[in-house]
């Protein structure tokens, strides 16, 4: 009752055929979305989301960069999130062949953004091989999501797509994948994420030894990440409250800089 038709039916016929039918590819290979919710499900789900925030009951941060948000393991939900990701296996599997096959662990939380709080979410990359992200609502303008190159990518902090999220439409990505949200403009959005992990895949050569080439060029200032880079202040002025972060980035990595790189600051933390 809370799954799209079309989605179950894919996950059904389990076809290659089938699960590309129902995908929207915005991205050739690397960036793909379709419908998993109903809009009463994502209605009901919010629902008590929103009871556990008036409920007063201690939080774990999902992650570092959010602040706002809810581990859905720590809820009792780990069940539910267990069947979403046996469900969608497949499909990883046939998108993402090493990093998308064999998955037997998974991270999954709510994010919210709405002034007064998170707004938006710096560049970044997931620790996560193939992470689903899932537009629950509500109402809200702007809050795109940015996607640029891979991490060790000539175009690594390149732009390469903005998606405009959709209620109970999942986008779904490579963990390496750089990427930010844009800050919102109005009204209050939440999303499911859905890190998943293959300690298979985490024990391969891919993994463990992956290519890192240096950039083809300066970034697009729309793809520099004010915690992760070491050139961030060349493009954009740090946020306020975030001007502690100059001199503690590690991108790009030494000796894998463009060509004209120069740091944003004159004494640079030693990186580890």
């Amino acid at each position: 009752e809370w799954l799209e038709p079309s989605l179950l039916e894919a996950a059904r016929a389990n076809t290659a055929s089938g699960w590309r039918a129902i995908l929207t590819e915005h991205l050739p290979g690397e960036v793909f979305s379709f419908k998993v919710f109903k809009d009463k499900f994502c209605d009901w789900f919010l629902e008590e989301v929103f009871n556990f925030y008036a409920s007063g009951l201690p939080a774990r941060r999902p992650n570092s960069m959010n602040a706002y948000g809810i581990i859905l393991n720590d809820i009792g939900l780990e069940p539910m999130i267990d069947d979403l990701q046996r469900l969608l296996q497949p499909l990883g599997e046939l998108l993402f062949p090493g990093p998308g096959s064999a998955w037997d662990g998974h991270h999954c939380f709510i994010v919210r953004y709405r002034v007064g709080e998170d707004l938006g979410l710096d560049m970044h990359t997931d620790d996560s091989d193939v992470t689903f992200n899932i537009c629950l609502g509500l109402d809200f303008t702007s809050a795109g999501l940015q996607f640029c190159g891979h991490m060790g990518a000539p175009n690594h902090r390149k732009h390469t797509l903005t998606y405009q999220h959709v209620k109970g439409s999942c986008v779904v990505h490579l963990g390496r994948k750089r990427h930010g949200a844009d800050d919102i403009s109005s009204g209050e959005r939440l999303n499911l994420i859905l890190w998943n992990h293959s300690s298979a895949y985490r024990q391969s050569h891919e993994y463990t030894d992956p290519e890192y080439v240096a950039e083809e060029g300066p970034p697009d200032s729309v793809c520099v990440s004010y915690t992760h880079d070491r050139d961030y202040g060349h493009f954009k002025d740090y946020p306020k409250g975030k001007e502690h972060f100059r001199g503690r980035g590690w991108c790009p990595r030494r000796s894998f800089e463009y060509a004209e790189f120069k740091p944003d600051c004159d004494k640079e933390q030693p990186q580890v």
